[in-house]
């Protein structure tokens, strides 16, 4: 005995189905936009056998396009009951707050961006192989609760980037940036004096905006922490630069697009966003005195020791 359709499921299927030829429309467009992410997701874990013209890529991309294909066709009428739901949940969203298409809009281009164009080196910090040079010194000159640090820093995130919209989750790290902004702008490096190892506190270093790097180092590092950042000095040997903590892996595509594509999309253009992995998994940004933007190239790769303000 064959089963039959109930009259009413018919009905209901009918009316949940898109006129022809739109449902084919609308799948193809699902379609391409998850296939781009999985298909740059595949490119760079599977290994490449550098086939003749990138033909194995064309064909990775072609076979994930005829699969996805497959399954929204299958899934079709539970899709079209999908998407309004989530269509209107959007909606709802956009016009009362909250996660709505332009959310949608900035995580989809962010993702896509960084999955594209992905940052290196990726350093990991296991151990700290050598006592970190003046510990005691550096940590009472990063006095970031001095009046004179936390008004500069209250400052320069009044003056640099106050019209980013849409990044709400990570304001604390784009004031870091904009503290960045204003240190980078005015600093002028000055050596110590002649057979001394001079360290300016982070107030005394506010006047001139002058010193060699272990005075940078330590203006930053307090500046970041005066509004609420995670910043930590890095020792190479001949040389102490700043990092400021940005987060998980799953951070870094949004920053590197906030970096590359909003804040510093000129300074950065045509180049890499440099960061290092501690031994936790977290991400440490470069914030160096000879980088023209966070994240800029390491002026040492060496590294002997990190000091980190918590």
């Amino acid at each position: 005995m064959t089963p039959t359709t109930s009259p009413k499921l018919k009905i209901l299927r009918e009316r949940l189905s898109l006129p022809k030829p739109w449902d084919n429309v609308v799948i193809f467009l699902l379609n391409i936009l998850i296939a781009i992410p999985i298909f740059i997701i595949a490119h760079q874990k599977l290994i490449d056998p550098e086939w003749w013209m990138e033909s194995d890529r064309i064909l990775l991309f072609l076979i994930i396009l005829i699969v996805i294909q497959l399954i929204l066709r299958l899934l079709k009428t539970v899709l079209i009951i999908c998407i309004f739901i989530y269509l209107a949940a959007l909606a709802w969203g956009t016009v009362f707050g909250g996660y709505g298409f332009y959310s949608v809009f900035e995580d989809y281009r962010s993702m896509v961006y960084s999955m594209a164009d992905d940052p290196n080196p990726q350093d990991i910090i296991i151990s700290k192989l050598l006592p970190f040079p003046n510990k005691s010194k550096i940590m009472d000159a990063v006095n970031f609760d001095n009046p004179k640090v936390r008004n500069f820093a209250l400052m320069a995130t009044t003056k640099h980037f106050t019209h980013v919209k849409g990044f709400k989750q990570y304001r604390r790290i784009i004031q870091c940036f904009a503290v960045f902004t204003e240190v980078r702008n005015r600093w002028n490096y000055v050596n110590d004096p002649k057979g001394k190892e001079y360290i300016a506190y982070a107030s005394e270093s506010l006047q001139h905006f002058s010193g060699d790097c272990d005075d940078h180092a330590i203006l930053m590092s307090a500046l970041v922490r005066a509004v609420g950042g995670t910043p930590r000095i890095i020792h190479t040997g001949g040389h102490l630069y700043p990092e400021m903590l940005i987060g998980k892996k799953a951070d870094l595509e949004n920053i590197n697009y906030l970096i590359k594509e909003v804040l510093f999309k000129e300074e950065s253009r045509g180049k890499e966003v440099h960061y290092h992995i501690d031994e936790r998994g977290q991400i440490w940004l470069n914030l160096d005195y000879t980088a023209k933007y966070p994240g800029g190239p390491f002026m040492s790769e060496e590294i002997l020791g990190a000091l980190t303000f918590n």
